[in-house]
């Protein structure tokens, strides 16, 4: 053999192998190794070059536009799977496919939004258990707070999302904030929410339907019908098959609103059912209750608190919650947004809008039936003939809303659970569309048991509301928030060519440096996000006490629930 020579010998050690840099379109879609400094040199590059775009026309129909195709047939080649020497897709394509995906105006997204969260028939309840001070008291506050969630969510929207990483739902704010942990705590909660609120819908429109019948249908068959309907329309996939559906949907809510308006001023309130979930109901059971010549009490209404029974008042306040409850959704309509800058213009109009129409129907409602406001608004009807015409609106925007409801409760369960958990096939394979059509029946069975074993309405509503409503819109923004500004003040320096990040201290450490980071107006900042954040976890904490409170009071009362035959709205028999 031969000798080495001097230079061998004396020839210091290689220096150890770096890890392969993969670019964007080779990652996985929750890939834990991207940085938050990648996350953000790569959102500037987008931003950049989204504020030279000119505004696209005022098309709703723009955002379920059939130009996802392309990106639909990018994400389905690549599959997600990670790296991989796939030279099918430059990186050029992979943004141009991002870029394909992003059609929507502004005008667009103040449609979806007031489309997604418009729902003012729990108002005049909320506005009754308060009173008139308190009651729009409350709401200007939840609509200004509201407008401040959503000013979150689009800040962090703009400082993590690019055509190289995509952010495409709530979870994925959580994810590049905090971490892997928080992305599963966003996901599992929102799926659970909507599975809530796909089972509250059920429950109230079959109670809608089994009016409309004159109670001669058998109770349980009226939420099934509700139910299996439900069946075909989730198995629509896509949201944008939902666009001119949800715009149908839209319009019949607002045709609802005038209805219910014209009929409460002309007609008394429907006393027969005020025990089941008005006003009085909840905060004093004596004030709907007849004399012995069957005589109602007159209508009454109070400028401040009704009275000191707080968890009339609070189911009340959760009622409001659910009111303005959609803030999760945001991201959604950002993703697909063509200029996201302009999403707070699109946001702060329909919240404007919003709270207009809520105070005003909320006022009107409760000043003409007092104590017996109930809740849903329509239900409080007594004529007949008024009361058919809103029950039959309201039934048609209900089903569309439950199914949208059922489409992206199942596709976030599916998406995060399913796939990331269990490994199940993408939705976008064949495989995949075949066990989400498998799903669909099973999420609607879920929903419909849990909804309908639960006797009071009011209460299941405000279960819904404090345990994930509340925290979705209010608790979980600032939180993401403070994640999000705690690691951009700690950030280091990313450079694109050879995907190296450059960072000081991270661990704990890095996390109470960045508390303290940015000056005195941003440590300001994070200490009240903090508070905000504890604030709203107080705030579901007392709902929950309420509810369970109220809860018990119901079970005590002989009410059926949806399992028998006879409807719960029916006290004549």
């Amino acid at each position: 053999m031969a000798e080495k020579t001097d230079n061998e010998l004396s020839a210091p050690p290689s220096p150890p192998a770096q890890a392969p840099y993969y670019p964007p379109r080779q990652r996985k879609v929750h890939d834990s190794s991207v940085t938050f400094e990648e996350y953000y040199f790569y959102a500037q590059r987008t931003r950049e070059e989204q504020q030279l775009y000119e505004s696209p026309q005022w098309q709703w129909r723009t955002v379920f536009s059939s130009r996802k195709k392309a990106a639909d047939a990018i994400e389905e080649e690549q599959n997600h799977n990670g790296p991989s020497d796939n030279r099918s897709v430059t990186d050029e394509e992979w943004a141009n496919a991002s870029r394909a995906f992003r059609t929507a105006s502004w005008g667009a997204v103040f449609y979806l939004i007031t489309t997604d969260i418009l729902g003012p028939f729990a108002v005049p309840f909320a506005i009754g258990t308060l009173g008139y001070g308190p009651g729009v008291g409350i709401f200007t506050a939840f609509g200004i707070v509201s407008c401040y969630s959503g000013y979150l969510i689009w800040k962090i929207f703009m400082g993590v999302d690019s055509h190289e990483f995509p952010a495409r739902n709530y979870g994925d704010l959580a994810f590049r904030a905090w971490g892997t942990t928080a992305r599963h705590v966003v996901n599992v909660l929102q799926a659970i929410a909507l599975l809530l609120l796909l089972g509250q819908v059920t429950i109230l429109f079959g109670q809608n339907i089994s009016e409309m019948s004159k109670y001669r249908l058998c109770y349980i068959v009226c939420p099934l019908i509700f139910v299996i309907v439900g069946f075909f329309l989730t198995q629509i996939r896509t949201l944008r098959s939902f666009g001119w559906i949800a715009n149908f949907g839209f319009w019949l809510n607002i045709l609802a609103i005038f209805i219910s308006m014209g009929a409460t001023a002309h007609n008394p309130p429907n006393f027969a059912i005020a025990t089941l979930g008005s006003v009085g109901s909840s905060i004093d059971p004596t004030s709907i209750m007849p004399d012995a010549n069957g005589n109602y009490p007159p209508v009454v209404t109070y400028a401040g608190l009704p009275t000191t029974n707080l968890i009339g008042s609070i189911n009340g306040l959760l009622s409001g919650v659910l009111a303005f409850a959609g803030l999760q959704l945001f991201v959604e309509f950002m993703a697909e947004m063509r200029r996201p800058h302009d999403f707070l213009k699109g946001m702060f109009v329909a919240q404007a809008v919003i709270y207009t129409v809520y105070v005003v129907y909320g006022t009107f409602m409760y000043y003409y039936q007092g104590q017996y406001t109930f809740n849903p608004a329509y239900l409080g009807v007594s004529n007949y003939g008024w009361q058919t015409a809103g029950n039959t609106l309201t039934l048609l925007s209900g089903l569309i809303a439950a199914a949208l409801y059922g489409n992206i409760g199942i596709k976030v369960f599916y998406n995060n659970v399913l796939v990331d958990i269990f490994k199940a096939p993408l939705i976008t394979s064949r495989g995949g569309k075949i066990f989400y059509a498998a799903i669909v029946p099973i999420w609607w069975s879920i929903a419909f048991v849990i909804a309908a074993a639960i006797p009071a309405y009011v209460y299941f509503v405000s279960i819904i509301s404090a345990s994930c409503l509340l925290n979705l819109s209010y608790t979980i923004p600032p939180w993401i928030a403070l994640g999000y500004d705690i690691r951009k003040h700690t950030m280091g320096t990313f450079d694109p060519a050879v995907g190296r990040t450059s960072r000081g201290p991270t661990g704990l450490s890095r996390y109470i440096r960045g508390f303290f980071s940015g000056g005195t107006l941003q440590v300001s900042i994070n200490i009240w996000h903090a508070l905000y954040f504890l604030a709203s976890l107080a705030l579901s904490g007392l709902g929950l006490y309420a509810s369970i409170e109220g809860f018990i009071e119901a079970f005590k009362i002989p009410e059926v629930n949806s399992f028998t035959c006879r409807s719960p709205l029916n006290l004549g028999t």
